[in-house]
């Protein structure tokens, strides 16, 4: 289940707590106050609206880091309904964005999740495919085995760590010969030292 991340009450929140649907739309795509943007993502997601979607989608751009954090619980909090709309959200444009969606995806860790997070995978964005990585661990499913294998092989180290850990947590002599092989050419220490954490 998606963590209840309640954030601190904005000025004018009884206000916003008030208005229906609409209006707290409205105050999470027109307000210039962080606070109130993030507070609105926060009572969508108690909401569990699937009308919802679409305006906490666009959420996932927003400056704020605080914004997107809560928008991404909030999708995350409506569940299976979201899926379908942040596999969409893959192809916008702003890696932050892909990554939020990401990161929702694997906080709802439903079986209709894992060919999205495969997909994402192959982000150009290394934080995109870390998080991707970290959303199909919590999944442990089998499809993930041979995208893993090939992530080992990542530039970037600590999507390296994540695929290790991802493959760990799956196991098997597939998963096992993998990570084995891959200790063998690993230059670097931190990976070197995952690696022989989760080699069984």
């Amino acid at each position: 289940m998606a963590d209840v991340n309640v954030p601190p009450k904005p000025d004018g929140a009884e206000e916003i707590e008030k208005e229906g649907l609409e209006g707290i739309v409205r105050a999470l795509r027109n307000s210039t106050d962080p606070q109130i943007r993030q507070y609105a993502a926060y009572l969508l997601g108690q909401a569990k609206n699937p009308r919802a979607i679409q305006p906490l989608i666009e959420a996932l751009g927003d400056f704020d880091k605080a914004v997107r954090e809560q928008a991404t619980l909030a999708l995350s909090s409506i569940g299976k309904a979201a899926i379908e709309p942040l596999a969409a959200a893959m192809k916008e444009k702003k890696w932050e964005t892909r990554y939020r969606a990401v990161e929702a995806l694997g906080k709802i860790a439903d079986e209709k999740t894992i060919k999205p997070l495969v997909q994402a995978l192959k982000d150009n964005r290394d934080h995109v495919r870390y998080m991707a990585a970290k959303g199909l661990r919590e999944l442990g499913n089998s499809d993930a085995i041979e995208p893993m294998i090939i992530l080992l092989k990542d530039e970037n180290k600590y999507v390296r760590m994540m695929a290790v850990r991802v493959l760990g947590a799956i196991g098997g002599d597939k998963a096992n010969s993998a990570l084995t092989k891959a200790f063998e050419s690993e230059k670097d220490e931190k990976v070197k030292e995952t690696l022989s954490e989760e080699i069984k």
